[in-house]
């Protein structure tokens, strides 16, 4: 691995940056791309039943194996030193309480294996594996008894059952293949309507199901079966049913958006011949939740399958036995997720996503009233509950990661510390949450952050960062990307144009086919607001961002000239050559239409076929294995840059999916976002590229 210590390294010095995570210097410093191989990611905390310790993993770089890995960590309630469950070296993840608070159940791939369940004695000793299937458990729940898991498995491939043969054996191998080299992979045999999917590939019709698994026999039960994935399952109090999500939509599930919650005997012995529908809704159903008493089920629900991902997800109640829904945050209008019944039953807990914020709601059974009593201006992304009613939440807000705090009595603390020992280090910028005027009067929001060395009254170089989705926002969160472009003398804009969520539904569908118009003005609109605040350079603009941040980059300096440098990351601008390569078939259908039938609205929303507009300097870039926003998006506007002869780059990144993973690539791309931007809008003389192989400079 010295390669990738060179890599990392190399990045460092081209950027004239370097830390000490050891330094003790009492002045603050601004943030560096070495930082991000220190910051650790906290996620999910799991409160026990008795609200006495919180479980959570920690994810961060292995710059040694240039991969990310995760521990599992436990905090008292009370606050303290974390306790390490989990070693290095084994990625670890989803850390489930037992329901009898003696046992804590993870999911971990040791020792390159199969993504097993494992269990931890919370008396103390070693993790025991407790599963040990042919494929890898994708999920798993707990019955309330603590004797058995629901566990998610996907139909296992011939592969792994010949494996898992040939491991009952004592082999890993057959004799007869041993020594032999590899077999040419098979060719992939295609034959359902949605084929692909971002870190898949191509799909089969192998399906996910639930299993129930018995702790002390460790007796395996396939419980539901079918041509269809069947996910999110969630235990009725009595141990009777288990609940979970499926599309079964006749005759293919894959040609719509629904589906349902329903449930299933945890004693079936017929795999589901007679799982019960309990949602009817043409919608979207999800992440169901049951009450104390076994009566009714929480979960999400999208209401307008035709708006989809534009659709208001809402909280609803079913009877668990089936009937009428209650829909009970419609007068709320702010998407609506992750239902918990409170201890008593009489209200449902729900993450609400509301004016740049995610916050936590709740809702009155008797009443419907809402009340949101776990709000500030942060993010808040996952939370539990105990039985006594003391919530664990993971929250970041704009300065600080994900960290872990506890509301107990209307009170909210945060207790866990995670990242204090280097962001007590650093300087850095504290947002503004800023509300302008768009070109039609509509009243936009968004985030605008401002360099470090900022003084009143003097012009800065400035980046515009249209968010990806389009369906999605800019939180009260931390922003990295934001802040280094901050700590590099740029003021950042991060604006939440029509499209986005926290607004209501009507603000959420206002670009329905019609990408790159009313949010390509409210974009605009934020630059305007800067430049009138005496904040951002006319003169000099920077714009880029990643997925439809991208797209939207690639809409803007085909309609203006005004920026001096774009960054278009997993863009596109030509949608007919994506249909039936990306994973988003049934979008385009819903939105668009067939291409062949709706030629002009497709071409409409194509920013290419404005490229001859495009005198901007543009750098492309994407993961060579990307199925959400393939690469031949960013390769086609490549192409047509440069046989035009206008300054444009592009860069791949090998087996990277839409979301990158390996430490080493994000770090080159922000080192790369610095050196594209210095030198086309600071007009550094430094060259705009970083060198093909910068390992070899040093």
């Amino acid at each position: 691995m010295k390669a990738v210590r060179l890599l990392v390294s190399a990045f460092l010095c081209i950027l004239a940056f370097s830390v000490d995570a050891q330094q003790t210097q009492k002045t603050l410093r601004p943030i560096t791309i070495a930082d991000y191989f220190l910051i650790h990611e906290v996620h999910g905390p799991q409160i026990d039943a008795e609200g006495r310790w919180i479980a959570y993993t920690v994810s961060s770089p292995n710059k040694g194996e240039d991969k990310r890995e995760s521990r599992i960590w436990m905090v008292s309630a009370s606050g303290g030193d974390a306790i390490p469950l989990t070693a290095e070296g084994s990625s670890s993840s989803h850390p489930r309480w037992s329901p009898d608070g003696k046992w804590l159940a993870f999911l971990s791939s040791r020792n390159e294996g199969k993504t097993q369940v494992w269990l931890l004695n919370r008396l103390g000793g070693e993790a025991q594996k407790l599963t040990d299937t042919p494929q890898g458990v994708e999920d798993f729940a707990w019955s309330l008894d603590s004797t058995r898991l629901a566990l998610i498995l996907r139909d296992p491939s011939e592969e792994e059952l010949e494996a898992a043969k040939n491991k009952d054996k004592g082999s890993d191998a057959p004799d007869s293949d041993k020594g032999k080299k590899s077999k040419t992979q098979k060719p992939w045999v295609i034959d359902r309507l949605q084929f692909k999917a971002d870190e898949v590939g191509y799909l089969d019709r192998r399906r996910k199901h639930v299993y129930v698994f018995e702790v002390t026999t460790k007796v395996l039960r396939q419980v539901t079966a079918g041509d269809y994935d069947d996910d999110q399952p969630a235990w009725s109090p009595d141990g009777k049913l288990i609940a979970f999500t499926s599309n079964r939509s006749k005759p293919d599930p894959d040609a719509t958006y629904n589906k349902d919650i329903w449930t299933v005997s945890a004693d079936n012995s017929d795999k589901g011949a007679h799982a019960t529908q309990i949602t009817t809704n043409p919608g979207e159903d999800s992440t169901p939740a049951w009450s104390p008493d076994g009566k009714w089920i929480a979960y999400s629900t999208q209401l307008d399958p035709k708006l989809f991902w534009y659709s208001t997800v809402h909280i609803a109640v079913s009877p668990a036995a089936g009937g009428e829904a209650k829909v009970l945050t419609l007068p709320l209008d702010r998407m609506a997720t992750d239902p918990h019944f409170t201890p008593d039953g009489k209200s449902v807990y729900f993450i609400a996503d509301d004016d740049g914020t995610q916050v936590l709601g709740l809702v009155n059974l008797a009443d419907g009233k809402i009340i949101r009593p776990v709000s500030e201006r942060f993010f808040l992304s996952s939370y539990s509950i105990s039985k006594s009613g003391e919530i664990a939440a993971q929250i970041a807000t704009a300065t600080r990661p994900d960290e872990i705090y506890l509301s107990k009595n209307g009170k909210l603390d945060r207790i866990t510390h995670t990242n204090d020992p280097l962001f007590s280090q650093l300087k850095l910028s504290d947002p503004d949450y800023v509300k302008f005027k768009s070109k039609d009067g509509t009243v936009v929001a968004g985030y605008l952050y401002k360099p470090l060395d900022y003084v009143a009254g003097r012009k800065y170089p400035t980046i515009l960062r249209p968010h990806g989705g389009p369906v999605w926002a800019y939180y009260a969160e931390f922003a990295q990307f934001a802040q280094l472009f901050a700590a590099n003398g740029y003021a950042v804009l991060y604006p939440n144009p029509r499209g986005s969520t926290g607004y209501g539904q009507d603000y959420c569908k206002a670009i329905w086919a019609d990408w790159g118009n009313k949010d390509y003005q409210d974009d605009m609109a934020m630059v305007d607001y800067a430049i009138e605040q005496r904040i951002a350079d006319p003169d000099k603009l920077g714009v880029g961002g990643w997925s439809y941040g991208g797209i939207s980059t690639d809409f803007i300096i085909a309609q203006t000239n005004r920026f001096k440098a774009a960054i278009s990351g997993a863009g596109a601008a030509e949608f007919t050559s994506l249909y039936g390569h990306d994973q988003y078939q049934r979008d385009y259908f819903t939105e668009l239409g067939y291409p062949w039938e709706h030629k002009a609205l497709w071409d409409k929303v194509a920013s290419f076929y404005r490229v001859k507009n495009i005198m901007t300097p543009a750098l492309f870039m994407g993961g060579s294995t990307d199925w959400n926003v393939p690469i031949v998006g960013g390769e086609q506007m490549y192409q047509a840059l440069k046989a035009l002869g206008r300054d444009t780059a592009l860069v791949v990144y090998p087996g990277e999916y839409h979301e990158f993973s390996t430490p080493t690539h994000i770090a080159d791309r922000l080192a790369r976002y610095l050196a594209w931007y210095n030198h086309y809008v600071k007009g550094d003389t430094a060259s705009a590229l970083l060198p093909q192989d910068t390992s070899k400079s040093y």
